[in-house]
């Protein structure tokens, strides 16, 4: 009886077997995985290194850097903690990283709403700006001077106001409104719907999946922000975590270890940022693109 059963089961499994070869292990599919595979490795390697660094003595770490480590040293975390002042520092990035994502996206969609919907004469050509600024250097040297004649220099304020002059958003934005109806403003213009009102109350809701990825796009570039905050705050006390990560250089040598593990602890709010948003972020990339 097994026998039998087993001689029926062999051609329909066989030819599961042989269909799911047909679909899924194709040249192009094969391919297409080991490019995967490559990326994963070429992402995930440097993270695993820094796992693997964070958990060391300053000492293992001298001896092979590369060895995987042999026990959890959870001073390295503890150290970091206290040594790069991460209380008063994580704080600073909070309040920057919070304020500038904030009043950048208000900003952004007030600007994006009427160039998306040519309300505002020459709205391709505004466009096209913001397209030509992408790829413009930044401007350090008269944004320097100018922060120094308004009196912004080694101020929290400027520093936050550097950050709200990105093309990027206002890109993503625009051709994510495009999508949004042109219906729903003829509507609200009949039922007396101000522009404000119509803007906050009916277009924030609609567009929620390009405002998240704006948001996780701005928000990690000013919280990884290094060069900014070296140039702009001198005052210790304003510093975000970014800069304090700067003590664990030292004359003589870094701590290594020490310095991986507060790296680790600073990556952990935009991570779990990252992951809050992240089922808005790929719709708002997409959908965005459809339209031009």
């Amino acid at each position: 009886m097994t026998r039998v059963m087993e001689r029926n089961l062999q051609p329909a499994s066989s030819g599961v077997w042989r269909r799911f070869a047909a679909k899924y292990l194709t040249k192009k599919t094969i391919a297409s995985y080991i490019v995967l595979l490559v990326f994963a490795v070429v992402y995930l390697g440097p993270l695993l290194m820094l796992i693997n660094t964070s958990l060391k003595t300053q000492s293992s770490f001298m001896r092979d850097a590369t060895a995987p480590a042999t026990t959890i040293n959870i001073k390295n975390f503890v150290d970091a903690w206290n040594k790069a002042n991460f209380p008063k520092y994580l704080t600073n990035s909070v309040i920057y990283t919070v304020s500038a994502t904030t009043i950048y996206i208000v900003m952004a969609v007030f600007v994006a709403f009427p160039i998306s919907r040519n309300y505002v004469k020459g709205a391709k050509y505004f466009f096209t700006l913001f397209l030509i600024a992408l790829f413009l250097p930044p401007a350090l040297i008269p944004q320097f001077q100018l922060m120094l004649k308004l009196g912004l220099y080694n101020n929290p304020v400027g520093y936050v106001m550097l950050f709200l002059a990105n093309p990027i958003g206002v890109i993503i934005l625009v051709n994510y409104i495009k999508t949004v109806p042109v219906e729903l403003d003829e509507a609200a213009a009949l039922d007396g719907c101000g522009y404000f009102y119509f803007v906050t109350r009916i277009v924030f809701p609609l567009i929620l999946p390009a405002i998240a990825t704006v948001a996780i796009l701005h928000a990690i570039g000013i919280w990884n922000e290094l060069i900014l905050p070296t140039i702009y705050l001198t005052n210790q006390k304003y510093f975000p975590i970014t800069r304090g990560l700067i003590v664990f250089q030292g004359v003589y040598g870094s701590n290594w270890p020490t310095l991986a593990a507060a790296v680790l602890i600073m990556a952990v709010p935009m991570v779990v940022f990252y992951l809050f948003l992240q089922r808005y972020i790929m719709s708002g990339l997409t959908q965005g693109s459809l339209k031009g």
